[in-house]
């Protein structure tokens, strides 16, 4: 598998190699000793499934005091995934990366600590996996609003559909002040 950093210390994309033929295809999903290798989290408690219709945008998450690594990928359908790095102390404080995850491509991002994470759903009936490192825990969730101007994210969908949570979480500056 490649595992590339992103210009955002911390976040890396996943390219697994991927063997296919007539048959069909055998990827490796997880390797401890390759995650290990460009200090990853090899410890996973968690694995979370959910399937979303086109348009849907979910985010942006994060947890705090216990933030969750988290491994994401797609099986099915395809996402813009997207992480933002809201370390106050980083250089790249609310600095974002996006990436197309797809059935095809069957690349990965891990996204860790001190990352709000969301993504868009590009296509119908799309299943989206990730693995945390921390169990979810409902009294440390948090979030910033998805379509904060200041973000500047081009989350690719026309009409997106929005939960009422995620209408209200605070923008990013709101989110600063509060810390």
């Amino acid at each position: 598998m490649k595992i590339t950093e992103t210009f955002l210390k911390g976040l890396f994309v996943i390219e697994p190699k991927v063997f296919g033929d007539s048959r069909g295809f055998f990827m490796e999903t997880f390797n401890a000793n390759e995650f290990e290798k460009h200090g990853l989290c090899t410890h996973w408690v968690q694995d979370n499934h959910s399937l979303s219709q086109k348009g849907v945008v979910r985010g942006l998450h994060f947890q705090n005091p216990n933030p969750q690594i988290k491994l994401v990928r797609v099986t099915r359908g395809a996402v813009l995934d997207v992480a933002v790095d809201i370390r106050p102390e980083s250089p790249t404080f609310g600095k974002h990366f996006s990436i197309e995850l797809n059935e095809e491509n069957k690349t990965w991002l891990y996204v860790p600590g001190g990352f709000a994470h969301g993504f868009s759903v590009l296509e119908d009936n799309t299943d989206f996996l990730y693995k945390c490192s921390e169990f979810y825990s409902p009294k440390d969730e948090g979030g910033i609003l998805w379509n904060d101007p200041a973000l500047e994210i081009d989350w690719k969908v026309e009409s997106a559909v929005i939960s009422d949570k995620d209408k209200k979480h605070p923008t990013l500056a709101e989110y600063k002040k509060s810390l």
